[in-house]
């Protein structure tokens, strides 16, 4: 695949987020209000100063007047944008392209979903009409993902319940981070023993090991590299941004072996040679993934390259993605304790990385990260969409 990214020719400026959880008394509207709102305030901004806006949901709204009306703004142009569970990403990574194509000077991405009382449980997706053979119409996403863990221990000839303490350490290590962030829906600690032992829901998956549905929103104001410190000492560059669609071929493919996901293995090939990067698991200091279950997170270690094959499960228990690891993964809870709001996940990950870079992340702040990913991934295993950003606090030497 070629791509000639755009590394450190914008910036991010501005951030807001709303606290991700139950929201019953707030409509999809008051939450792009208060996230949009944040935004714009942290780099003292008005709406006037936008040029132009992407707006990331999957199914909390239609055509850009989702966001136009609640902002009452002034016939701008609004492109509302979905791609899976990387609908976030994907409306930051357009209004990115639009500013360093020159057609703007300052955009908006914004996310927004309102799940809580709209009847999605995430166990089922709606489907598009078909003809009703195709493979992936009998599976629901946990029993997909729940393939995972034994088709690793197969492969890798892990002991199943060694697996299990990954798992459950994976699930104990992003709600322990949770726990020391204000803006996630679930703020508790959970003893591991209660991890593992809760019901299952598929395979060997429990309640636990799951993400959970939730409401947010969050926004982010993208400009010039060279204009950023117009409106901000503490920008954030964008180093590389890649999204990719795989064929969808696993579910029926018999080389499949459910144990990668190729989209992500391209995605972040692609993002880290526009930024750079070579050696990941040393380069990057921290990442936001997407935990949609405990053993995803496990694998996305290994395709990410944060670590060989075969040897996450050794990493995880080791405790190198822990806050104080090697490399801290998930530090601000990510999607085990934010749950997940489809539309607004990806900018709720790049939120967190802007907290780190400028220390403003209270309990869980990092010492010193200057270089952070953050990815999402949406559909299942053998057929989905994947995003892979890298975002940096500085510029490199060539733009500098």
């Amino acid at each position: 695949m070629a791509s000639n990214g755009i590394r450190d020719r914008v910036a991010v400026v501005a951030m807001g987020c709303t606290t991700f959880g139950e929201h019953w008394g707030r409509s999809a509207e008051d939450l792009l209000v208060d996230a949009t709102g944040e935004c714009l305030s942290s780099g003292d901004l008005t709406s006037d100063q936008i040029d132009a806006y992407w707006l990331g949901t999957m199914a909390s709204g239609m055509s850009g007047l989702t966001l136009s009306k609640p902002l009452a703004l002034e016939y701008r142009p609004v492109t509302r944008v979905e791609n899976f569970c990387a609908t976030g990403s994907e409306a930051f990574r357009n209004a990115c392209y639009a500013v360093a194509s020159g057609a703007y000077d300052v955009a908006m991405a914004v996310g927004v979903e309102k799940l809580k009382d709209s009847g999605y449980s995430g166990l089922v997706r709606p489907q598009i009409a078909s003809d009703g053979t195709s493979a992936d119409l009998t599976l629901t996403a946990p029993a997909a993902f729940s393939m995972l863990d034994p088709a690793y221990c197969a492969k890798y000839g892990v002991d199943p319940g060694t697996f299990r303490e990954a798992m459950t350490h994976i699930a104990w290590k992003n709600h322990c981070n949770g726990a020391r962030n204000p803006r996630a829906q679930f703020r508790k600690a959970i003893p591991k023993e209660k991890i593992a032992a809760s019901p299952l829901v598929a395979g060997r998956l429990g309640v636990l090991d799951c993400s959970g549905v939730s409401d947010g929103a969050a926004a982010a104001v993208i400009v010039r590299a060279e204009d950023a410190h117009r409106w901000t000492d503490r920008p954030m560059y964008v180093k590389g941004l890649s999204l990719v669609a795989g064929p969808g071929s696993g579910a029926l493919d018999p080389g499949y072996d459910w144990t990668t996901f190729p989209e992500v293995v391209a995605s972040a090939t692609d993002a880290y040679r526009q930024a750079g990067i070579d050696d990941p698991a040393r380069q990057i200091h921290l990442a936001e993934v997407h935990d949609c279950f405990t053993p995803t997170e496990l694998v996305l270690m290994e395709d990410l390259g944060f670590c060989g094959r075969g040897e996450a499960v050794k990493h995880v228990l080791d405790g190198a993605f822990d806050l104080d690891g090697r490399l801290p993964v998930n530090p601000d809870g990510g999607l085990k304790s934010f749950g997940h709001p489809v539309g607004a996940s990806g900018l709720r990950m790049l939120f967190e990385c802007w907290l780190q870079f400028r220390g403003e992340a209270g309990d869980r702040q990092l010492p010193d990260p200057r270089v952070g990913l953050t990815h999402n991934l949406g559909g299942r295993p053998g057929s989905c969409v994947s995003f892979v950003s890298v975002v940096g606090k500085d510029l490199s030497e060539e733009a500098a």
